[in-house]
C-alpha cells in the first residue's frame, strides 16, 4: 500500500498497468537510491569513456581511459560491510596504470543516493591529478555543507557536519577496518558519511573515503548529498518515508 508522504499532495487514482508513478522528493541524503544504483552509476561511467568488464569475483569493473580511475560494482562479492549494510561500489586511483597497488578508496553501500555518487565520479574523471596531494581543505568540505544548510557539529566543530533534521551526517574521523590507503600510517584521518532516518535503527546508507583521497572530491559528493535540489524516484525508502517532501508527482 502506497502511504502518503505530503499532506499538500494528496493521493490520486493510478489505472491498471499504468507506469509507475515519479515523486520528485528532498532531502536527497534520505532519498534512497531507487534500487538502481548499479545501472546509474553504470550509465554516469560509460557516458564519460570508462570500459568495463566482469571479474572472476563476480564483479564488474570500470576504468577510466588512461587506467588512473577505476569504479567497480562488488556487491556479488560482498567483500566488507559498512555500518551492517554491504559495500555496493568501491572507487579508486592510482599513479601509474599498471600499478597493481591503489593509492586511495572510498566505498559506498547500496541506499547511497546515485546523483551523489554520480557527482564524485564526474569530479574525479575531470581531475587532472588524482593521487596528487589534496588542493582543497577539510574546512572546504565542513563550508560546503554548511553553505547549503547543514550545522557543524557543536562537539567537533572542525570535523562534523550535520543536516538539519539530524539524520544524515559526514565526519572526518579514524576509518573502519578494511579501509585501503596508500598511506601506511594507521593514525590516519578519512571522511565518513551516513544516513540514519532514526536513531538507534538501521543505517539507510553508508559511505567512507580512506586518508589520501583529495578533500575537493569529498567536497563534491558532499555538495550533491545536501543539494536542496529534488530528486526523481519511482520507490522510495520505508525508513526515511515518512521525512521525505514530495515536491512534484507525476
Amino acid at each position: 500500500m502506497e502511504a502518503l508522504l505530503h499532506p499538500h499532495h494528496p493521493r490520486s487514482p493510478v489505472p491498471p498497468n499504468s507506469p509507475a508513478p515519479v515523486y520528485w522528493v528532498t532531502p536527497r541524503h534520505l532519498a534512497g537510491d531507487d534500487h538502481t544504483l548499479a545501472e546509474r552509476i553504470g550509465d554516469t561511467l560509460t557516458t564519460l569513456g570508462w570500459r568495463m568488464w566482469p571479474t572472476a569475483r563476480n564483479t564488474l569493473l570500470h576504468t577510466s581511459p588512461d587506467g588512473l580511475r577505476g569504479a567497480e560494482w562488488t556487491l556479488a562479492a560482498h567483500p566488507f560491510e559498512l555500518g551492517g549494510l554491504p559495500v555496493a561500489w568501491q572507487v579508486s586511483a592510482r599513479t601509474h596504470a599498471t600499478s597493481v597497488m591503489t593509492e586511495w578508496n572510498a566505498y559506498f553501500t547500496p541506499g547511497t543516493p546515485h546523483e551523489a555518487l554520480a557527482d564524485l565520479l564526474r569530479a574525479l574523471h575531470a581531475h587532472q591529478a588524482p593521487t596528487a596531494p589534496s588542493t582543497g581543505t577539510r574546512e572546504a568540505v565542513l563550508v560546503t555543507l554548511t553553505a547549503q544548510g547543514w550545522f557543524r557539529d557543536l562537539d567537533h566543530p572542525h570535523t562534523t557536519a550535520t543536516d538539519p533534521g539530524f539524520s544524515s551526517c559526514l565526519s572526518s574521523e579514524a576509518v573502519p577496518p578494511l579501509i585501503q590507503d596508500a598511506d601506511p600510517r594507521p593514525d590516519g584521518a578519512g571522511w565518513q558519511a551516513w544516513a540514519q532516518p532514526r536513531r538507534g535503527e538501521p543505517y539507510l546508507w553508508c559511505a567512507a573515503f580512506s586518508p589520501s583521497v583529495p578533500h575537493e572530491l569529498v567536497a563534491a559528493f558532499a555538495a550533491s548529498l545536501a543539494s536542496p535540489v529534488p530528486v526523481p524516484r519511482h520507490t522510495l525508502p520505508d525508513s526515511s518515508r515518512d521525512r521525505l517532501v514530495v515536491v512534484h508527482r507525476t
